[in-house]
């Protein structure tokens, strides 16, 4: 929380009781005028080096002399405060304010003290008094409602701030806070739909009723929104979302092409939002081909996401469901871009294998044992694929070369040993087959224990 501090200390006049006045000769008058300003002039003097107690015992003997003057009870709150004395600052500013409950800058001294002691119930109090001599007050009136947790009345003065001066990066992060519980998002649903009718062309009311409404699963109201805001707003991107998940639910792929495509070069929509729709869609896809190209173009849009490498993920996608052909695409796709992404270039090896393209896999795997040559998993694919076209020599020296380089992964190294098992039983090397094969065997014996 902030306090406002755009305030000077303002020193009042030294006022002198009248009944002094009409009771003392004029010589008299001077003598104690004299006396007062003295002391007094001393304790603004102590005061400026830090010496705090000898500008107190100055003031107090301005007291003895005009027990009725609030500029002495506001000084000493001043340097009581200046000690850290809170109580003794806070009886001097509370004083004065009841001497002239107008003086402000008592009322101020009463709210420093009160948020120096983190007595923030006791600050709502002084601040609703301040808000009567300064309205920017009431951004600390926010932030004290926080404090205390009365969400509520910060919601409901949020709101009006909001309108009457427009909002600000620390109210919208005190209201998402508050609408986090869901008791709070009925009253702010009424305020976005008030809002809306007041300034129908205001895109944010709109969207973040879209999210309320998408928050709490109320889908055909937050659609109803989508086509308000498309009707006030033509251009808006922020429709779009909406419309796009409309048009899903409805089967509509042509109309939801329109939309994501509308919504995917937006700089205004967060990328969260737009992965999330591509998801969608891909999901979609999946389930009309037809649609395909359309994914294609989408990924595109994605290409200089460093966060995200979305063909990759899609191409996982594929993968996971045993779709070579489309994971091989994507994987592809991917890689134009990012040809040292070993994890990538692995699985599209794999997939080669599972869909038994053994002569692409071969000049695969044999290209990147060049381009990488201290990484053993392309040895092991090079070797596995020439076993396949019973390139048996070939295959053993890929095999033999690659498991030099396997450190501390036994699981590869039993797969090196059975295919060079296997490359041996093809030349009709049986010696160095049974080796292989005995080595394997060894090996997942360990593993089993």
């Amino acid at each position: 929380m902030k306090k406002i501090k755009n305030y000077c200390w303002i020193f009042g006049m030294i006022l002198i009781p009248s009944f002094l006045l009409a009771q003392t000769e004029p010589q008299d008058v001077a003598a104690v005028d004299n006396k007062f300003q003295n002391y007094f002039y001393e304790s603004l003097k102590q005061k400026s080096i830090e010496n705090y107690d000898r500008a107190i015992d100055a003031l107090q003997q301005c007291k003895e002399l005009e027990p009725n003057n609030a500029v002495v009870y506001f000084e000493l709150g001043k340097n009581y405060l200046s000690q850290k004395k809170y109580k003794d600052a806070y009886d001097n500013f509370e004083k004065v304010t009841q001497m002239d409950p107008k003086n402000r800058w008592a009322w101020v001294g009463m709210y420093d003290v009160c948020y120096a002691t983190r007595d923030y119930n006791q600050s709502i109090v002084i601040v609703e008094k301040l808000i009567e001599f300064k309205e920017d007050y009431k951004e600390d009136l926010v932030s004290l409602y926080m404090n205390t947790q009365q969400f509520d009345k910060a919601l409901e003065l949020i709101n009006e701030l909001n309108d009457k001066v427009g909002k600000s990066d620390k109210r919208e992060l005190y209201k998402a806070e508050i609408l986090k519980d869901a008791k709070y998002q009925s009253a702010e649903k009424n305020n976005l739909l008030e809002q809306i009718k007041k300034n129908p062309k205001e895109e944010s009311n709109y969207v973040a009723l879209i999210y309320l409404y998408s928050q709490s699963n109320q889908e055909e109201k937050a659609l109803e929104i989508a086509k308000k805001l498309e009707l006030a707003i033509p251009a808006s991107d922020w429709a779009q979302v909406s419309l796009f998940k409309f048009h899903l639910n409805n089967n509509d792929g042509d109309n939801a092409v329109k939309a994501m495509n509308i919504v995917l070069p937006s700089k205004k929509i967060d990328p969260k939002i737009k992965h999330r729709m591509l998801n969608e869609f891909l999901i979609f896809a999946k389930n009309n081909p037809k649609y395909e190209p359309d994914l294609d173009k989408a990924i595109s849009y994605f290409d200089n996401d460093k966060e995200v490498k979305v063909a990759k993920e899609i191409g996982k996608f594929y993968y996971s469901k045993a779709n070579w052909d489309k994971a091989i695409k994507y994987f592809e796709m991917h890689l134009k871009n990012a040809e040292d992404d070993i994890e990538t270039q692995l699985l599209l090896l794999q997939a080669f294998t599972d869909k038994q393209q053994f002569d692409i896999l071969s000049k695969q795997a044999d290209d990147l044992s060049q381009l990488f040559p201290t990484q053993p998993e392309f040895y092991y694919y090079a070797g596995l694929a020439n076993n396949q076209l019973s390139s048996y020599k070939k295959a053993a020296e890929f095999l033999e070369t690659g498991l030099d380089f396997v450190i501390d992964n036994a699981a590869l190294e039993i797969n090196f040993n059975i295919q060079l098992g296997e490359s041996y039983n093809g030349l009709g090397d049986m010696k160095k087959k049974e080796k292989y094969f005995a080595k394997a065997n060894e090996l997942i014996k360990k593993q089993k224990k």
